[in-house]
């Protein structure tokens, strides 16, 4: 496989804007809206407090402008669009290199396997090339195949990590076998190493397992996943077979992977005591900044950014408050998809 023909980017490579979509009535945020409208501002006040360049999806792009008076409005494209919720991380475009040019690859989503509603966010992609805020191109119809950002995650030098759970579930590609979806990666991504990672989930967690909330690639051959250390913890079993099945992983030259730790935050619930998957994994990382989902549990904060130091020391990182993002069974990462340079307007 001319694996050199397409690289799949790694996040902390290029990030020249990222989408989101503002919760809005016809969404699941309905019913604490002014709540989570806040919680975006947070988000998107954090992110363009750092220079971080958004495209915000919205119903009324005058009503979100309200919303952000206090943001750079300057680093905002406001776009008009349809959508079923603002979870844009999983529909939002997957961005490869081919040759010298950026494409924005639009890949199937069902709902995580027909959970949810998405009609209409499987279409955003498309629109968003339509109305010329996706380069016409860059952008790949890939939508045959369904495939969740929040479910892989890279090195941008080939290797993706991902979960069993997720990718081979049937409600997705027909429970295409491991197999059949390595051949996949390869075509669409240039993937030439697949680590199929078979344990690790989170309470409350809709998707199947994302890679995103349990493990993610660091530069440095590093990954960096999501520990428990407290023995009457749900999670305690669970993750520790993650963590043994890390220590055996091994990189394309046959070497292991530096493991780095992150806590798992202290139990949150919702107004039902359900637990919800709080998770510091869920982080966004661009070239020079790690945007870190924090839960008002300052010991646990702070000991998670001090983590992600280890792994990008020249990172600066600044924590977000996501406790009202993750009453939808989200966090920070989940709710962003960064696009590089030449893929989106700016």
């Amino acid at each position: 496989m001319q694996c050199s023909r397409i690289r799949f980017l790694a996040e902390w490579e290029e990030c020249a804007t990222v989408l989101l979509a503002l919760p809005a009535s016809h969404t699941d945020w309905n019913y604490i809206l002014p709540e989570a409208r806040e919680q975006y501002r947070i988000i998107i006040e954090a992110l363009t407090g750092n220079g971080v360049k958004c495209i915000l999806l919205t119903p009324d792009a005058e009503d979100a402008r309200s919303l952000l008076e206090n943001a750079d409005l300057n680093l905002i494209t406001f776009v008009e669009c349809d959508y079923n919720d603002t979870w844009t991380r999983d529909y939002g475009p997957l961005s490869v290199i081919k040759g010298e040019r950026r494409r924005a690859l639009d890949f199937g989503f069902n709902g995580w396997g027909l959970k949810f509603a998405s009609d209409r966010d499987n279409l955003v992609n498309l629109n968003l090339a339509k109305k010329l805020i996706l380069m016409p191109d860059s952008y790949r119809n890939e939508r045959d195949f369904t495939l969740e950002g929040g479910s892989i995650d890279t090195d941008g030098d080939g290797t993706v990590l991902t979960t069993t759970r997720c990718l081979c579930s049937p409600n997705r590609n027909g429970g295409k076998s491991k197999a059949e979806l390595n051949r996949m990666l390869a075509d669409r991504l240039g993937v030439d190493h697949v680590l199929w990672l078979d344990y690790g989930a989170l309470a409350g967690d809709d998707t199947d397992s994302h890679i995103d909330t349990l493990c993610r690639m660091a530069p440095g051959n590093t990954i960096i996943f999501t520990g428990c250390r407290n023995v009457d913890d749900v999670h305690f079993e669970e993750l520790l077979k993650m963590r043994a099945q890390l220590t055996l992983f091994r990189n394309k030259e046959g070497e292991p992977y530096n493991l780095v730790e992150l806590p798992l935050p202290d139990p949150v619930y919702d107004e039902d005591g359900t637990r919800l998957p709080a998770s510091y994994a869920n982080y966004l990382v661009t070239p020079d900044t790690i945007f870190v989902p924090v839960y008002a549990q300052p010991e646990n904060d702070r000991l998670a950014c001090n983590t992600l130091r280890i792994a990008f020391p020249e990172h600066k990182i600044v924590p977000v408050e996501c406790l009202t993002l993750i009453k939808q069974h989200g966090s920070l990462h989940c709710a962003t998809m960064q696009l590089p340079e030449g893929v989106a307007v700016n």
